[in-house]
């Protein structure tokens, strides 16, 4: 058979060519993007502040030196509340996520075509809303401190721990449930031997995992009047005590450190 010739064999590419197109097309849109949001960020940048950033924060890291440690013994009892905004908050959480995510698991929920909606949507909505929004709205509502605080951390955190919990509803052993049903128990009855004891691990897990969250978020509630050590920050940052900030700020380090160490520990003891 005659050896075709060189010129009319078919260059291997990686992609064709209306792909590549594409490609190319996609890459140019991206960096039109881009240039546009460039161009309104500088509009409204003042970049006289920018160049000299790196001087303010030199001039400001050289005032915050050394921390103010005498400032430390005002400074036990705002720990004190912020834990215990975190941890009440939490169990606030786990107490109203638990039906909320039987309610919107597709396997427990007892009705796919109301119930469920509503339970996802009571999930999505307490995930949108940051708990700083909610502290803000509830400090107007219920007044400035720590029950302000735990509320803002209790809705914030429903949606998480509701989630992640329906989330493992859904993927039980369904054959251990029938074996429940084939007894004759009652709907209660195999929620709790058949399908609670499959979640248990994974609730605990969550909730310590959330807890960890809260401890973080609960340092910063402060700065809206939600109690904690938050207000110790923002009374400091006001009247420029900078020594002040740099020990609250050594603190809450430390005490976000404990907590993801206790969060570890605890974990790994469940798990």
């Amino acid at each position: 058979m005659p050896v075709a010739a060189r010129g009319s064999e078919k260059e291997w590419q990686r992609r064709e060519t209306p792909v590549q197109l594409a490609i190319w097309l996609g890459w140019l849109v991206l960096v039109a993007i881009f240039v546009i949001c460039w161009q309104l960020i500088s509009e409204k940048t003042v970049w006289m502040f920018v160049w000299d950033a790196h001087e303010q924060a030199g001039d400001l890291g050289s005032r915050m030196v050394p921390p103010d440690w005498d400032y430390m013994s005002r400074l036990w009892w705002p720990i004190w509340d912020t834990i215990n905004i975190a941890t009440l908050g939490t169990l606030l959480a786990i107490i109203l996520a638990v039906p909320i995510a039987f309610c919107a698991a597709r396997n427990t929920t007892p009705s796919a075509a109301f119930v469920r909606p509503v339970a996802l949507f009571i999930i999505v909505a307490s995930r949108s809303i940051n708990s700083l929004i909610w502290a803000l709205m509830l400090v107007t509502i219920v007044g400035p401190g720590v029950f302000a605080g735990i509320i803002a951390i209790g809705l914030r955190s429903i949606g998480f721990c509701a989630k992640l919990l329906y989330e493992a509803i859904e993927e039980i052993d369904e054959n251990q449930v029938e074996a429940v049903t084939a007894t004759g128990a009652s709907r209660a009855q195999v929620i709790t031997y058949g399908i609670w004891p499959q979640v248990l691990p994974a609730f605990a897990g969550i909730s310590v995992f959330r807890w960890d969250i809260n401890i973080r978020e609960s340092t910063v509630l402060g700065l809206v009047g939600a109690g904690g050590i938050g207000l110790q920050l923002n009374a400091s940052i006001m009247s420029l005590a900078w020594t002040q900030v740099s020990l609250i700020l050594l603190v809450i380090i430390f005490t976000v450190i404990v907590s993801e160490w206790v969060s570890a520990k605890v974990r790994h003891a469940i798990i």
